[in-house]
């Protein structure tokens, strides 16, 4: 390639000092030619800071400070970003050796699409592989079925500044499934391609949100779709998971779900009561 695109890569981080390392040598170690990496650390009362302050010299930009969360951070790290293509990395998450080179070679070849995704996968503390991913449907009615398996890896999704400065930003109020909120916004405007490779290793460990609070994903999720109008992909997940937490008296997650499905469906059933059907 004669010229490669600027990439601007985000990480997130706050108090992640156990794996950031990891992270940050995954971006650094591509050898990107034109790479903008920027750091947005949350005020990090561990070893993040020392971490990050190891590799200054090869970030862009890096702050740590308070802030309002996970996508608070995300926004205000792309407000920095000055590339053509933009993602974000968690901080325990890893890029695949040659991701980036992959990524740029995919908007090489198409420079009107608005998104790039790959395959991901899900790993363990000793690195073995427990779940991987490649896209299916990367249309919106696709991505509609999130919830259904027609869903893909964020830390294997790029896109492009057009797309973020049409789409963006993300929504601070949705504390799991902001990516979705965004994929779908960004779908109805942009094609999304497939890239056939390995992009990124998410790390699966107990303080992962998706691992921790695998009930409110399936809320936020479903809220983000159907905030979306893909109420018919989703009732059946939202009945089931209505009967399981009311086994499991997770009085909190019931509650809002509740509100939910009072607003959108009506009362809620319980258990042993006739469901509303799925369309």
């Amino acid at each position: 390639m004669t010229e490669w695109p600027k990439i601007s890569v985000v990480t997130p981080s706050y108090n992640q000092g156990a794996f950031l390392e990891r992270t940050i040598r995954s971006v650094l170690d591509q050898n990107y030619p034109d790479l903008d990496y920027i750091v947005i650390d949350g005020g990090s009362a561990d070893q993040s800071v020392d971490i990050i302050r190891r590799h200054a010299q090869d970030l862009s930009y890096w702050v740590s400070e308070e802030d309002r969360g996970q996508s608070h951070a995300i926004n205000k790290g792309l407000e920095r970003a000055n590339g053509e293509l933009l993602t974000w990395l968690n901080s325990d998450d890893m890029l695949e050796p040659g991701a980036l080179a992959a990524v740029a070679e995919a908007y090489r070849k198409n420079p009107e699409a608005g998104a790039f995704v790959g395959h991901g996968a899900k790993v363990n503390r000793r690195g073995h592989v427990e779940y991987y991913k490649k896209p299916s449907d990367l249309s919106f009615e696709g991505m509609c079925q999130w919830m259904d398996g027609r869903n893909f890896m964020q830390p294997s999704c790029f896109f492009t500044r057009d797309a973020w400065n049409t789409a963006g930003p993300l929504d601070e109020d949705i504390h799991i499934a902001l990516d979705v909120d965004l994929w779908l916004r960004m779908v109805k405007q942009f094609e999304f391609v497939p890239v056939d490779i390995l992009l990124s290793r998410a790390l699966i460990h107990d303080d992962a949100k998706t691992t921790a609070y695998r009930n409110l994903m399936v809320v936020d999720c479903a809220l983000v779709i159907i905030r979306h109008g893909g109420e018919r992909f989703v009732r059946q997940h939202l009945d089931n998971l209505a009967e399981r937490l009311t086994l499991l008296e997770e009085r909190r997650i019931r509650h809002r779900l509740d509100r939910l499905y009072r607003s959108l469906f009506g009362p809620i059933s319980k258990p042993g009561a006739d469901r509303p059907s799925p369309d």
